[in-house]
């Protein structure tokens, strides 16, 4: 028996994991707009006949998060709070069987790449005119930008070409028709995601087409930035670099997974590329666009990681001061090839480095902070909170970067426009600032 009123064709999608998903969401909630259902994202009310969860299977944290937000809304079926309950994504993907016996009061689970059987399921039509088309969930001044699907790699932690497939790359002129749409409904940002944006355009038009992608989407009117993310380091397309350096509105900001600093463990990860290569490739990109912003991700605690391997990684950190990074402890992921290692790093092992790395990256973090004081920048305002605007530079991307913070009572500014800002004072990952009018 039902406990309240449930609004008929009304859909709540909950998005977890990456922006690829939320990517994948914002294209499903265009999908059913156009078939008439109500549409929320990760609606508070709960007043929702149906949820769709679109779930991330990465690692083990992200994983646990899927499963504990599929088990809430199961309960909140059985409580007569919803009446259907959808599962898709990569969590989805990966382990569908185990997941229908685990939690079979799911009415149904889809994979990645299976959204036309989802809408055929809640008596929906795929609308191929709409393909491109989303339902922003961002702020309307961005939006993320998948370019690819899949991954062709081999990196033997990485469990993502299990879920995703391999790479598939959207064809230029499709790509260059969203973001003039995203552009004619105000979008000014552009985060190029993939899997693995340098490989882009390799079974399309056999070769990397990354840098003629990205000219094209430069000469849209009305995109002010663009902005790299998930570079691959080994073959790496060098062109990329002058198109930065030579268009204004391609920010001077790469974001590239490196993994690890040890040459050893880089090697057994397959990521075809040594701590040798890659700092050569680091001052390449460097010397190519001068202050550049990179930011890269490691992992902790791979199997076979000592303390000899983790010092190299911590030394080599130290030296490349890397503008932005992050770090996660390793994941055992099962079917992938580093699963037939042991995982013989213990759990507070791999913290206990994780949290060695950031505390290191935090003072880098500091340091070249206090070098950005007095300084003036463009910064896009992106939401208010507390006493304060918030924006970013070039140099920052939504949620995972610097933010630079301006009082209200101070001055005032539009959400989603650009202003000049001059850098008043600077903490580990905050810069606050003040108009220049």
């Amino acid at each position: 028996m039902k406990t309240k009123t449930l609004k008929k064709n009304k859909v709540n999608v909950v998005t977890l994991g990456c922006s690829k998903n939320v990517f994948d969401s914002e294209v499903m909630m265009a999908q059913l707009k156009a078939n008439n259902f109500d549409v929320e994202h990760e609606s508070m009310s709960d007043d929702s006949e149906i949820v769709i969860i679109n779930t991330c299977g990465f690692i083990d944290n992200a994983k646990q998060e899927s499963i504990d937000t599929i088990v809430r809304y199961a309960e909140a079926k059985a409580e007569g709070l919803v009446d259907k309950v959808y599962v898709t994504g990569c969590l989805s993907e990966r382990y569908k069987d185990d997941l229908e016996k685990e939690i079979p009061e799911v009415d149904a689970y889809f994979g990645t790449r299976d959204l036309p059987r989802l809408l055929k399921t809640l008596k929906a039509d795929y609308k191929h005119e709409l393909v491109g088309e989303r339902l922003l969930t961002t702020p309307n001044h961005y939006a993320y930008f998948k370019i690819a699907e899949g991954c062709d790699r081999p990196c033997s932690f990485c469990a993502i070409p299990l879920m995703r497939g391999k790479n598939i790359s959207t064809p230029i002129e499709d790509l260059v028709h969203q973001a003039k749409g995203l552009a004619a409904k105000g979008v000014k940002e552009l985060m190029l995601i993939a899997q693995d944006l340098t490989y882009y355009g390799l079974d399309l038009y056999k070769k990397r087409a990354l840098s003629d992608l990205i000219n094209r989407l430069a000469d849209v009117e009305g995109i002010d930035w663009i902005r790299l993310h998930y570079a691959f380091p080994a073959g790496f397309p060098m062109d990329v670099l002058d198109v930065m350096r030579e268009r204004d509105n391609v920010c001077n900001y790469l974001d590239m997974p490196l993994q690890h600093g040890s040459t050893k463990i880089l090697q057994a990860m397959r990521r075809g590329i040594t701590r040798e290569k890659t700092e050569e490739l680091i001052a390449q990109i460097r010397d190519r666009v001068p202050g550049i912003a990179l930011r890269t991700t490691l992992i902790a605690g791979y199997p076979g990681e000592t303390e000899a391997d983790f010092q190299e990684m911590y030394d080599w950190v130290e030296r490349s001061r890397f503008d932005r990074l992050g770090i996660f402890t390793y994941s055992h992921e099962e079917n992938t090839h580093a699963f037939s290692f042991k995982d013989d790093v213990s759990a507070k092992i791999k913290k206990k480095r994780a949290d060695s790395i950031m505390e290191l990256q935090s003072g880098i973090s500091y340091e070249l902070n206090q070098l950005k004081v007095g300084k003036e920048f463009k910064v896009l305002f992106d939401r208010v909170e507390g006493d304060y605007f918030i924006g970013r530079t070039e140099f920052d991307s939504p949620e995972v970067d610097n933010e630079v913070l301006m009082r209200k009572d101070e001055h005032f500014v539009r959400l989603g426009d650009f202003s000049s800002v001059r850098i008043n004072s600077a903490d580990h990952y905050d810069l606050y600032g003040s108009l220049i009018l």
